[in-house]
């Protein structure tokens, strides 16, 4: 659950009313406000005057998939540098901006998009707007930034090489996606990093942050009318259209293992089968399959039988990833090494199972509770929160009406759509990925 900003008593009674408008009982009405500005930027607002805090998220869709062959990192470098330096202010000058006037300000790379995370009070709304403005629209890049911040991620990624789980995540990623886009680094690696200059810097930044792909959210003490005037000013000086390079939709390629022997306490185990994207009819029915079978963590199948049953690992869980263009469902866990074979034996067997058998109504009755009611602590427990619901309903095409309608989205899935779907993806021989002692 994230923090909630300042002190939270009148804003958690607030949110406490989006939250019950997911559990059982009768529904309150939610208001989100779609709000198109005079430039024509499309924002989704929960306007709340009750406590003096405004949070805004923002997505500019592309993300890492833009980064060039061989310079990887890219973005994760821009997006670091976003707030290093903007306009007449640089770096030191920016931060203490920043510092003096208690604005919150974020900026991180993902696979599909750069996302922007802004939280103020009210009384500094017009400082923290501006700071907006200068740090999407003005960027310095002054050289001294870039060095910084370029050995700060070179530090990251040298100490992520140590760690068996971003290793494992790496290779599987490399093994999944083959030639694709996705199968690069989000963040890079010390080489690629080495080699970004300025000016990819500079050609990634008018690439991605234009007003024709972004998405926005803001929740807070702030109308209509000012939020537009505002938000016109922040968007004025961007382009008006982006430059994405076109991303093809992959299937990741299944099927295959691979053992990479590194001298760690335990061996780092990722299995990978198909999944949906977020946009398939489907979805909800994958969603709650997957629940079941590991995404409820202590209430799930391969809990259950791995943990609890045998003992074989600490934890052990699966989950749906989706992006834009590729989607998986991945169980992932570790083990010690004279464990190895067994768990791997037991985590497949209880997949051969579901896939064969299906699950049962009393699970997916319990199952449906649960993810309807687990959504609003969640994501609703803040007013950034709230703010990314807000962009991710855009972002993912669900409807304004989303939270209104999702519960009865979940529970209208049928029993045999779910035992069709684990028919379909967990019959699939995965791809596997091991990493530890000794391993082959």
């Amino acid at each position: 659950m994230q923090k909630i900003f300042g002190s939270s008593g009148l804003l958690i009674t607030r949110m406490i009313a989006l939250v019950l408008c997911l559990l059982p009982g009768p529904v309150l009405a939610v208001t989100i406000e779609e709000v198109t500005t005079k430039s024509g930027a499309k924002v989704y607002l929960v306007e709340d005057q009750t406590i003096p805090v405004i949070a805004v998220a923002i997505s500019f869709r592309g993300g890492a998939s833009q980064d060039l062959p061989g310079k990887e990192g890219t973005l994760r470098l821009t997006a670091a540098l976003l707030d290093e330096g903007a306009g007449n202010l640089d770096s030191a000058a920016y931060q203490s901006r920043l510092e003096e006037t208690g604005v919150e300000l974020g900026f991180s790379a993902s696979r599909d998009e750069l996302t922007v995370i802004m939280r103020t009070v009210q009384s500094e709304r017009d400082n923290a707007f501006e700071l907006l403005r200068l740090a999407l629209g003005e960027p310095r890049f002054d050289a001294d930034a870039i060095e910084r911040m370029r050995d700060a991620l070179k530090r990251g990624i040298k100490q992520s090489r140590k760690n068996p789980d971003d290793v494992a995540s790496r290779t599987l990623r490399e093994s999944v996606f083959g030639h694709h886009v996705y199968s690069r680094s989000v963040r890079g690696d010390e080489t690629t990093i080495g080699e970004i200059t300025r000016e990819d810097i500079v050609s990634i930044h008018r690439k991605v942050v234009a007003r024709d792909r972004l998405s926005i959210g803001v929740v807070g003490a702030i109308n209509k009318n000012e939020l537009s005037k505002m938000l016109d000013e922040v968007l004025d000086s961007l382009p008006a259209k982006s430059a994405l390079e076109i991303v093809e939709d992959v299937s990741p390629s299944l099927g295959h293992s691979k053992a990479l022997n590194m001298p760690v306490p335990q061996a780092s185990i990722t299995m990978v089968y198909p999944g949906l994207k977020r946009s398939h009819p489907d979805f909800f029915a994958t969603h709650l399959m997957n629940h079941i079978l590991g995404g409820g963590t202590f209430s799930s199948r391969i809990h259950r039988e791995v943990r609890e049953k045998r003992g074989l690992v600490y934890s052990i869980s699966s989950w749906l990833a989706t992006y834009d263009h590729a989607a998986y469902l991945a169980i992932s866990t570790s083990t010690r090494r004279e464990n190895l074979e067994e768990t791997l034996a037991t985590i497949k067997a209880e997949v051969s199972k579901m896939a064969e058998n299906g699950v049962t109504a009393e699970e997916l009755e319990a199952a449906k509770k649960y993810v309807i009611g687990v959504y609003a602590i969640n994501n609703l427990a803040s007013s950034t929160g709230i703010a990314r619901v807000l962009v991710a309903l855009q972002t993912e095409n669900l409807g304004i009406d989303y939270l209104d309608t999702r519960k009865a989205e979940i529970s209208s899935v049928r029993l045999e759509d779910v035992n069709r779907l684990a028919r379909q993806l967990l019959s699939v021989d995965p791809a596997v990925v091991i990493v530890g002692p000794e391993v082959e």
